[in-house]
């Protein structure tokens, strides 16, 4: 499945637990010599009263707390199984609800966003509004988190930002003790940006859902954007909206691409 280009492998561990290391994970994730997907999306048991539980890995094999994209293939998937109009998605990072939008979009609350330094998480206290860290072109992000840890830099042409170079260094930065995104972002006017992302543990990707909303916060913080905007990002368009009670809900699509089974290679080792 994809959410704006930026797909997923989508595993049902609902009937039998699934395990992983770094190299199963990476084994379905290569794109020469496996399915190819950003991350691996499992589906299973709800554990605290939703519909399913969300676990996410990175094409790395290292553990998600949350994805945004990812949210809204899932919820496809149970509107799907269950003729729900809304459900609860359960992840590391809390629920997440979900629901169908018009003309076949999928509108998903994330929560709400985390501008504290202690729950963003940073390695010291600091304005998460200037946190004045950079490499080359990238400056002075702010920090914020949907779950998992962004920082977004303002420039004035994303395009022109070389990720490959610099998303790595500030991924790894000392600041952030358990990684971060990194968010490349023109502001078009206070109702558009355009952001490029380097993922936490997958690298470049088409789109992020959770930075999209980190992006959105970051603006109104700064007060480049009003509370809502769409976000244009490599694979397409998103629209966030930073709610007054600080929750932020991005709508946007979700595809199948295919379905099929694992060859034996892939899927062993993935059963306990």
């Amino acid at each position: 499945m994809h959410g704006l280009g930026n797909d997923f492998v989508v595993l049902d561990g609902r009937t039998a637990p699934l395990r992983f290391t770094g190299e199963s994970a990476s084994a379905i994730a290569n794109r020469r010599t496996g399915v190819g997907c950003d991350q691996i999306l499992i589906l299973e048991r709800p554990r605290n009263g939703g519909d399913a539980f969300m676990g996410i890995r990175n094409s790395d094999g290292s553990e998600v707390q949350s994805c945004g994209n990812g949210s809204r293939a899932i919820a496809k998937v149970l509107f799907e199984e269950t003729g729900k109009e809304k459900i609860t998605i359960e992840t590391l990072a809390g629920p997440v609800i979900a629901w169908r939008a018009q003309d076949g979009a999928i509108a998903v609350d994330m929560g709400p966003a985390q501008t504290d330094w202690q729950r963003i998480p940073l390695a010291k206290e600091i304005d998460t509004l200037h946190l004045g860290i950079g490499e080359g072109p990238l400056q002075d992000p702010v920090g914020v988190s949907m779950g998992n840890p962004h920082a977004v830099f303002f420039v004035k042409d994303a395009s022109a930002v070389d990720l490959t170079a610099v998303g790595p260094k500030l991924e790894h930065h000392p600041l952030f003790p358990e990684r971060t995104n990194v968010e490349a972002v023109q502001v078009i006017n206070r109702g558009r940006l355009r952001m490029r992302v380097w993922e936490r543990g997958a690298g470049i990707t088409m789109a992020c859902g959770t930075g999209a909303c980190a992006t959105l916060v970051a603006a109104a913080r700064r007060n480049l954007t009003d509370r809502s905007a769409i976000v244009t990002l490599d694979g397409g368009d998103l629209f966030i909206a930073w709610r007054d009670d600080g929750h932020v809900v991005m709508t946007g699509p979700a595809e199948d691409s295919f379905r099929g089974t694992l060859d034996a290679h892939l899927s062993r080792g993935l059963q306990a």
